[in-house]
């Protein structure tokens, strides 16, 4: 497959700071409290809760269009939780939020979520690997 666009970033790790290769996201990177960390800068979790709203909100409203559904205002918020692997490592669990316009059916917001989620790059990227919930608001 060849790619259509390629983002590169370099990060020197949770203490540091991550820069994507055209200087437009220039990031101080800091381990929350939670994890023991100052809290004084973003973190890996909040970069990818970021990209996976973006990248899903995107995918959903591919999909609303192909079925003429408007979803102008809708709003999807990722939350993405790390924790002990049980192995040794670490893991990652994501819950996608959105939040629909009050005239789209609870049905058909649910197909239009399902739908999205086979799109998504991000979805297709941890689909098996990590769980991923999806949640109509």
């Amino acid at each position: 497959m060849s790619a259509m666009y390629t983002a590169v970033a370099t990060a020197s790790g949770r203490d540091g700071r991550a820069v994507t290769s055209d200087k437009k996201l220039d990031v101080t990177l800091a381990r929350p409290k939670e994890m023991g960390g100052d809290g004084a800068g973003t973190n890996p979790e909040q970069l990818f809760a970021a990209g996976y709203a973006a990248c899903f909100a995107s995918a959903l409203n591919m999909i609303a269009g192909k079925k003429k559904v408007d979803l102008a205002d809708a709003a999807v918020t990722a939350e993405v939780g790390i924790s002990p692997n049980g192995a040794g490592g670490f893991g990652l669990s994501v819950t996608l939020r959105v939040e629909l316009p009050d005239d789209v059916p609870a049905e058909t917001g649910r197909e239009l979520l399902e739908a999205a989620h086979q799109v998504c790059p991000y979805s297709n990227a941890t689909r098996g690997n990590i769980p991923v919930e999806l949640v109509v608001e």
